[in-house]
């Protein structure tokens, strides 16, 4: 069910462009799925190629709600790539994976809808 206005989620206070530009969110493909034990929520390790400028580069991901291992593999997704790695136990996240939560909070992958090159850049 869609609310107009979520009193709970309220919009985030307005930014200037030259702020969004700043954000650096890039498509790739992953590469490699694999289970993340360690994790403390649920999550896979995910290596996605962002093509020859970026290359393969680490997420953890806690999409294990909605993906299977073997799904994941050859799939575009969306990350923001120029944040600073982050240690998430012992693994060290290269670049944060994008989604939207579900009507239970559960990620869903963000996406294009049709294929493009790895690396291509949101604008």
């Amino acid at each position: 069910m869609h609310l107009p206005h979520d009193p709970a989620n309220p919009a985030a206070d307005p930014i200037h462009f030259d702020d969004f530009l700043k954000v650096d969110i890039r498509v790739g493909t992953i590469i490699e799925a694999e289970p993340f034990p360690e994790a403390r929520k649920a999550a896979f390790k995910l290596k996605i190629d962002f093509g020859p400028t970026l290359g393969v580069k680490k997420s953890s991901a806690q999409i294990t709600a909605h993906y299977a291992l073997k799904e994941l593999i050859g799939r575009q997704v969306a990350a923001v790539v120029n944040f600073p790695p982050r240690q998430i136990g012992k693994y060290m996240s290269e670049v944060l994976t994008l989604g939207f939560g579900d009507e239970t909070g559960e990620v869903v992958l963000f996406a294009p809808d049709h294929t493009v090159p790895d690396g291509a850049r949101l604008f």
